[in-house]
């Protein structure tokens, strides 16, 4: 695939009181079920707030008019989670999490009560459930797969007309090197405000405006 230019950060949206205390109910949760599931590497438990919710955030910054949203491969809720929170008390917002570890399924849905995150949680292989889920505008995942394997396990979404969201880290330029070229769709690289050499990858239909700015 030829070199694809990257983007800058999108810019952060404000965090309100009502998602920071939501956000930090979620956290607490996090730290009471992760000796239990080794939900996050524990490295990162020290600084949850930028490696995983201000990562997260990010996914939301970079299509703020998605309102509709699948996330394949969940595990601890990111981005999932954190983009649902963001959606709350919009109209129509609602993110189905995907996720095959019946453990984590439960974590899930118990963050999403405890939050009211507007989630449905969905346990199964992610081909087996994609087909059954209804139209969204976007897809997104975090640290799951490689490129190609995202691009294979989400492309029948994507030619329809969803955005693929997908944040990355400094793997991906070799990853779009060896990923198949797709003659139906163009991306869009923008840079991780949470990691200098993370990338979010942003997929979609040729005929989709892609290469303009980010966000509104």
């Amino acid at each position: 695939m030829k070199t694809v230019p990257v983007e800058a950060a999108p810019p952060s949206r404000p965090v309100d009181a009502d998602l920071a205390e939501r956000l930090a109910v979620f956290e607490q949760l996090l730290l009471k079920w992760q000796p239990k599931m080794n939900l996050v590497a524990p490295s990162t438990l020290k600084s949850i707030r930028t490696r995983h919710f201000e990562d997260s955030l990010q996914v939301f910054d970079v299509l703020p008019h998605a309102r509709r949203w699948i996330d394949i491969g969940s595990g601890a809720g990111f981005p999932g989670i954190v983009t649902a929170l963001r959606l709350r008390g919009q109209e129509g917002g609602m993110v189905h999490l995907v996720e095959s570890d019946h453990r984590k399924c439960a974590f899930l849905r118990e963050v999403s009560r405890e939050t009211q995150a507007p989630v449905e949680v969905h346990r199964g292989r992610i081909e087996e459930i994609l087909p059954t889920l209804p139209e969204v505008d976007a897809i997104s995942a975090r640290a799951l797969a490689s490129m190609g394997v995202l691009v294979q396990m989400t492309l029948d979404r994507i030619e329809k007309g969803a955005m693929g969201v997908f944040l990355k880290g400094q793997d991906v330029a070799s990853e779009l090197t060896e990923m198949p070229i797709y003659s139906s769709l163009k991306l869009r690289l923008v840079t991780s405000r949470t990691d200098p050499l993370g990338r979010i990858v942003i997929l979609g239909r040729a005929d989709q405006v892609l290469m303009g700015g980010v966000g509104p």
